[in-house]
């Protein structure tokens, strides 16, 4: 049984999906969209909405000067250059033209300094030399019901709560999908199924390094990141990129939800390693700082006093005053009344860490942070007060590792144009892909926060346009 042929068919509803399908339908392509769950939305719907993108019109508004070549350059260097330059450049180049079209679209992204994640505006993204970071008014929610509106515009079609099969193929070209059983043709398909976070035998194959967090592991992406690109890839043969890279953020061993659930550490603490030592600045960018922990040889420790505990503000289900309190009386999170005894707990150097305590006392908290800078991150984040001396017992130690899995980067391999490859290095007629599922942008290093989303959404952007243009045409 076959259904009616669509000019593109569309496999997955996140934001990467619901940008290809827009921007197919806009070239006039009859589109019909797939996604396996119950709603829209995707990794895109549950996240920030930080859209990371150069020479855009809110950095304008703002005085910033900044270029696709500035992100581009950037953008390699932090990557060590292990990426396609090509298709970098791409994304960079794009990257600032599809945040436009979706402010034509209605995403509100004010011409105004923001200081965190959640403030509509322009804010730091990472670890870059202009900032770059775009936050949508209502976070990635926002930018979803926008794409939402102008794809139900579009007359795009959208099955929800299946799931495809697989790939229809016919001498090496795409011809559609199957799903249900039931063969939909199409010119050409989209493959933006997002990551592969949710299946754990997966993860174990193509970025192992999530598996060092043991039972610290949690998950954030979305129910629909099952891997289900690397399957629709091994059809047509399809090259992987990406193999090893993902996003892990740094928690606490006992947060469990998005940071911005759980909650965060008191801004009064320290990091130390297993010398009894600080080794970075705290609020470090997690494009970089799950690296940096991962270096360090032995367990690593966040370290506040019980002023900072009691400092944490209610209404977060892990990072509340409470919650640690009887994380303490657990014994979990380790509690001493002194500096020297929590030493003796953690089996770190008590002179130590006496001596990496009273330097953080006689310096951030008066001043500067001479060693790692910290006071110039607290500054980005729009914070003006210096912390509080650790001083008032009892101290806490709580481990903390990289255990936050966010997306994962391994995918079908695509070039700027955002056509799937194969193991030769040639396009694979008819089947493009964008998002996670569609690898090459995300690299070893996350570039900062809206790396993924603008990814996402720029190359979906560009998968819809592509594929229309690459559809084979009706002879009279």
């Amino acid at each position: 049984m076959s259904a009616e042929e669509y000019d593109v068919v569309v496999v997955g509803g996140g934001g990467a999906g619901l940008a290809a399908a827009v921007s197919a339908a806009e070239r006039g392509a009859s589109v019909l969209l797939f996604e396996a769950e119950k709603e829209l939305g995707g990794s895109t719907q549950l996240s920030a909405g930080m859209f990371t993108a150069a020479g855009t019109s809110v950095q304008k508004g703002l005085g910033i000067e900044d270029t696709p070549e500035k992100f581009f350059q950037h953008y390699m260097d932090l990557n060590q250059w292990q990426l396609k330059p090509g298709l970098v450049r791409a994304f960079c180049e794009e990257a600032g033209p599809a945040l436009e079209w979706l402010i034509g679209l209605g995403a509100e992204i004010p011409a105004k300094v923001s200081h965190n994640a959640h403030s509509p505006g322009l804010t730091r993204a990472g670890v870059e030399d202009v900032w770059r970071a775009h936050v949508p008014k209502d976070q990635g929610y926002g930018l979803v019901q926008v794409l939402d509106r102008a794809r139900r515009q579009a007359g795009v079609e959208v099955v929800l709560n299946t799931r495809v099969d697989r790939l229809l193929v016919d001498g090496g070209r795409v011809t559609g999908v199957v799903a249900d059983g039931i063969k939909v043709p199409a010119k050409a398909v989209i493959v933006t199924t997002g990551g592969f976070a949710q299946d754990p035998a997966l993860v174990t194959r193509y970025y192992p390094a999530a598996d060092a967090a043991g039972d610290d592991l949690f998950v954030v992406a979305a129910a629909g990141s099952r891997g289900d690109h690397l399957a629709f890839g091994s059809q047509v043969d399809a090259a992987v990129a990406g193999d090893g890279w993902g996003l892990l953020l740094p928690t606490a061993y006992f947060q469990r939800l998005h940071h911005w659930q759980s909650g965060f550490p008191p801004v009064s603490r320290i990091m130390v390693n297993s010398r009894g030592r600080r080794f970075m600045d705290e609020d470090a960018s997690y494009a970089v700082s799950g690296g940096i922990i991962d270096l360090q040889d032995g367990p690593v420790w966040t370290v506040f006093d019980e002023q900072a505990r009691l400092s944490l503000p209610a209404g977060y289900a892990h990072w509340d005053a409470d919650y640690v309190l009887a994380e303490a009386e657990s014994g979990r999170t380790v509690r001493a009344d002194s500096v020297e005894e929590l030493a003796g707990k953690l089996g770190v150097p008590a002179g130590a860490l006496r001596a990496t305590v009273d330097r953080w006392n006689a310096h951030l908290p008066t001043g500067e942070d001479p060693d790692f800078l910290r006071h110039e991150t607290l500054a980005a984040k729009g914070r003006t007060e210096p912390p509080e001396p650790l001083g008032k017992p009892p101290f806490y130690a709580a481990r903390t590792l990289p255990a936050e899995l966010v997306c994962t980067h391994a995918g079908l391999e695509i070039d700027g144009s955002a056509a799937v490859l194969d193991a030769r290095g040639e396009r694979v007629p008819g089947l493009f892909a964008a998002g996670e599922a569609g690898a090459g942008v995300l690299g070893p290093r996350y570039v900062g926060g809206g790396n993924a989303v603008a990814n996402a959404i720029t190359m979906g952007r560009v998968a819809g346009r592509t594929a229309t243009h690459s559809m084979p045409r009706s002879t009279p």
